[in-house]
């Protein structure tokens, strides 16, 4: 994938968005950052939008109404063809079975845990 000009963060934890938005800046990124607090609005815009510039797209799982797992089977269809995105998991959990689960979904290619932290941004930023 090509660095990423766009981030998205799909998590319903305000405060967790708001620290990783500033460590996305700390770590160099000028672009654009996109907040959705549920995985039905990110399905929303991700329905709407062209997906024409390189986006790294953040997941929690633990989300209620619809659970990361949920939202990137719903997504999959919008996403898995287009190479100019990427997504992880960025979440609270480091169960093991939370990690099995998401490298068993293709769509994720990434399993953080949180916090993001400035050394794994930049990494993403010099990805070419």
């Amino acid at each position: 994938m090509a660095i990423p000009q766009r981030f998205i963060l799909v998590d319903d934890n305000e405060a967790d968005n708001v620290y990783h938005e500033i460590i996305l800046r700390r770590a160099g990124f000028t672009g654009e950052v996109l907040v959705f607090e549920s995985g039905a609005q990110a399905l929303d815009f991700l329905r709407s939008d062209p997906l024409s510039v390189p986006t790294c797209l953040f997941l929690d799982i633990n989300m209620p109404q619809m659970n990361g797992f949920e939202f990137a089977r719903l997504a999959t269809p919008l996403l898995q063809d287009t190479p100019l995105v990427r997504v992880a998991v960025l979440t609270s959990s480091d169960a093991p079975q939370d990690r099995r689960r998401a490298s068993d979904v293709p769509l994720i290619q990434d399993f953080i845990t949180k916090p993001l932290t400035r050394a794994h941004v930049q990494a993403l930023l010099q990805t070419a």
